[in-house]
């Protein structure tokens, strides 16, 4: 299926948007093909501040509004204990948080961006996704990261070449807790 067919069959959605590569190219894609797209930006202590703002500009350039969506993460104990599925709880709570808010707006279905090579690596919150009904287009029609950061580049999307951002929380090992403390401290150091 490709982007364009998807967005046919799913013309209002709802969208877990982050800014980075991936997210930004679905949100452009969804835009071109005239759904009615809603990005939702989750704010919590996992992100560095800089990937809100870059959320916000390229939102922006494109024309579209985000609502921003605060959440507490580290008040779900699952989370803030920092087991090795930590993000299987983290998606969890984060996509029932927007599939709530989405439904209150009228947006039935959620959509994020995780593509083909997604699927090659340790990914417990893939797992949340599936089971929260979250659909995942790119990696319905089929596409890599190269090929989302080459459609990226030829649209003039300024995240083609966005470095990949993983959350604060993979620099703490597994088992030691996740602390607002100890984010701030990784956020200040890198």
């Amino acid at each position: 299926m490709t982007l364009q067919e998807f967005f046919q069959e799913n013309p209002r959605v709802a969208l877990g948007f982050s800014g980075g590569v991936d997210s930004s190219y679905l949100l452009y894609a969804a835009l071109q093909a005239g759904a009615d797209v809603r990005p939702y930006f989750i704010s919590t202590v996992f992100q560095p501040a800089f990937e809100r703002e870059d959320a916000m500009r390229l939102a922006a350039d494109l024309g579209v509004e985000v609502t921003v969506v605060p959440y507490d993460i580290l008040s779900h104990p699952e989370v803030a204990a920092n087991p090795a599925d930590r993000c299987y709880h983290c998606k969890t709570h984060l996509f029932k948080s927007v599939r709530e808010i989405a439904r209150q707006e009228g947006y039935s279905l959620v959509l994020e961006g995780s593509n083909v090579d997604d699927m090659n690596d340790f990914r417990p919150g893939r797992k949340a996704c599936v089971e929260q009904g979250v659909k995942s287009p790119l990696l319905e029609a089929d596409l890599n990261k190269e090929e989302v950061r080459t459609l990226s580049r030829e649209l003039g999307l300024k995240t083609h070449d966005k470095p990949a951002e993983a959350c604060l929380s993979t620099r703490i090992p597994y088992g030691t807790p996740i602390t607002v403390g100890r984010l701030r401290d990784i956020e200040r150091a890198e």
